[in-house]
């Protein structure tokens, strides 16, 4: 009985923080917004420390996105090397740690080749069920050429479909 009670505490903590990455994810796509009124405010002001205030949200995109991964990687790691979690839970959580080492990959790769495609930057958060990409706006904005081909891009380097990409333009 004591065995199936770890086992499902064990499950229950994996959902709990296949949840949590899955939230973080979400929440940083509603940051473009935030950061668009930002600028809007600070339209005028000239370069600071050569730095942006685009640069600095893809930047600071980047590292709470690897912040985060880094953290549900280091509590899958600790799972998958308790001796009270049983083998099934362990092969599970060495499953997870290799998918998200994968969509690191993939999120690197796919931003490197918009970049290739002459866009100025972008940042990608691959999750369960979407893939998410926010693009530093081109002159004009982007258009549906821009779209098809950053979701071109997107589609050759995931397993998704082009409904479960989502494109957000940051100016």
């Amino acid at each position: 009985m004591k065995k199936i009670k770890k086992r499902g505490a064990v499950y229950g903590v994996i959902a709990l923080l296949l949840c949590v990455a899955v939230y973080l994810n979400w929440s940083y796509v509603d940051a473009p917004e935030e950061l668009l009124v930002a600028e809007q405010a600070g339209a005028d002001s000239e370069e600071t420390a050569g730095t942006t205030e685009g640069e600095d949200y893809f930047a600071t995109s980047r590292l709470t996105r690897e912040q985060a991964r880094d953290e549900a990687v280091s509590t899958l790691k600790e799972l998958s090397e308790s001796e009270e979690a049983d083998q099934t839970a362990k092969d599970e959580a060495a499953a997870q740690i290799s998918a998200l080492a994968e969509d690191s990959v993939a999120e690197a790769n796919i931003e490197s080749m918009i970049r290739a495609k002459g866009y100025e930057d972008a940042v990608v958060m691959i999750g369960d069920e979407s893939v998410n990409v926010v693009v530093a706006a081109p002159e004009g904005g982007l258009q549906a050429t821009d779209v098809t081909v950053i979701k071109d891009i997107v589609v050759s380097e995931t397993d998704a479909t082009a409904g479960q990409i989502k494109i957000v333009e940051a100016s």
